[in-house]
């Protein structure tokens, strides 16, 4: 890191230590340590958070400082303009360090083993000196737009290791704003030095197919057993896996993970492989006691040390570049037509018209999508 940054991070740093110290005085005067009479502790304004500045967000994320890391990943998170106008601003200057860490997506169904295979699997990582950061994926409070599961919680020995970095990212009601934080979130850890970034999601479902789109290598984990052939899952995901581990395969589940590896090896004989040049295999692991684990790592060593000189990651990520900028377009459009005023004016009736079957809803949507172009046909610039 070069020292401009460095002094700028720790400039950065003795402004928030002061800000703590503040609102330390504070709180001790409110406690009655302190001699403030009442009537001065009740005027005084509680103290703010110390705002940063792009070029704050920069270096700090540049020199590794996690406090600044934490504070841009919720920057880019929030849905107010005016954060995502910095937010842009920040990844915008980060841009040219990014690109170069591994990108390796875990999934499987609920109760699996994801937080202990990861721990296990990153502790691991760690102690071989790399700089690991996990991305999880978690399900959103209807209340408080929060995590629900807190990951960190999950895995307490991981997140206690100076080289890990854990962060939850809410999943919302939309598949492209999961996409869209986690992807910006991994841009900002890849700019802030981690070359290891593990992407978990909850369950099987729709943000697997936002996760695949987001990651290099993509992990799947079953357990033994457990009925997962049955489900309408096993296609779906499976055709996206480029490695199938059958998980908890240890002590009575030995027998069971076997014969599960061998109905899934056979499944896979009639899927196309995920990755070209790279056949999808099934192995059996263990999260809990680390076998087969170290295994599992070299396998994706594998894939990076064979595909990325032939170009077949770099084409994937330029794939995945265009098709996030596709959905981007395509939420910002749709995000401007609902708050357009005058569509807003004639929505309710025009639904109720196709409730009553007084109009198709094709030529309902062409009636709003013309009013939606009028109102805007004059208009050249971005909306406020």
């Amino acid at each position: 890191m070069n020292e401009l940054a460095q002094n700028h991070c720790h400039s950065v740093r003795r402004r928030l230590l002061r800000g703590a110290l503040t609102s330390a005085k504070v709180s001790s005067r409110f406690s009655g340590k302190g001699s403030w009479p009442m009537s001065e502790a009740m005027s005084s304004p509680a103290p703010r958070r110390q705002q940063l500045s792009v070029n704050d967000y920069v270096a700090g994320i540049r020199a590794g400082d996690r406090t600044i890391l934490a504070r841009a990943i919720t920057l880019v998170e929030s849905d107010s303009r005016r954060h995502e106008a910095q937010a842009q601003e920040v990844l915008q200057h980060l841009l040219p360090f990014t690109g170069r860490a591994k990108r390796v997506g875990i999934t499987g169904v609920p109760g699996v083993g994801k937080s202990t295979f990861i721990e296990f699997l990153g502790c691991l990582l760690v102690e071989r000196g790399q700089k690991l950061a996990v991305l999880t994926i978690d399900p959103t409070s209807s209340r408080s737009g929060g995590s629900i599961l807190g990951d960190k919680t999950r895995m307490e020995r991981l997140c206690q290791l100076p080289a890990a970095f854990i962060r939850p990212t809410p999943s919302g009601l939309s598949l492209g704003g999961v996409a869209r934080r986690t992807r910006e979130t991994m841009l900002l850890c890849e700019a802030a030095g981690f070359d290891t970034i593990l992407v978990e999601t909850v369950g099987v479902g729709q943000t697997e197919i936002a996760l695949r789109a987001l990651v290099d290598f993509f992990l799947l984990l079953l357990l033994p057993g457990s009925g997962d052939e049955l489900q309408g899952i096993k296609k779906g995901i499976v055709e996206m896996a480029d490695l199938v581990a059958i998980n908890k395969a240890d002590g009575e589940n030995k027998l069971r993970a076997e014969l599960a590896k061998q109905d899934q090896a056979a499944a896979l004989h009639y899927l196309q492989p995920a990755t070209s040049e790279w056949p999808t295999e099934v192995v059996l692991c263990a999260g809990l006691t680390g076998e087969g684990l170290p295994e599992i790592w070299q396998r994706v060593e594998k894939f990076y040390r064979e595909l990325e000189p032939k170009g077949v990651i770099a084409r994937r990520r330029r794939e995945q570049s265009l098709a996030w900028l596709s959905d981007l377009i395509h939420d910002e459009l749709k995000r401007r037509f609902y708050r357009d005023a005058r569509v807003k004016s004639h929505l309710s009736a025009m639904q109720q018209a196709v409730l009553r079957g007084e109009i198709t809803a094709v030529l309902a949507a062409e009636s709003l999508l013309a009013t939606h172009q009028e109102c805007h046909s004059g208009s050249t610039g971005p909306e406020k």
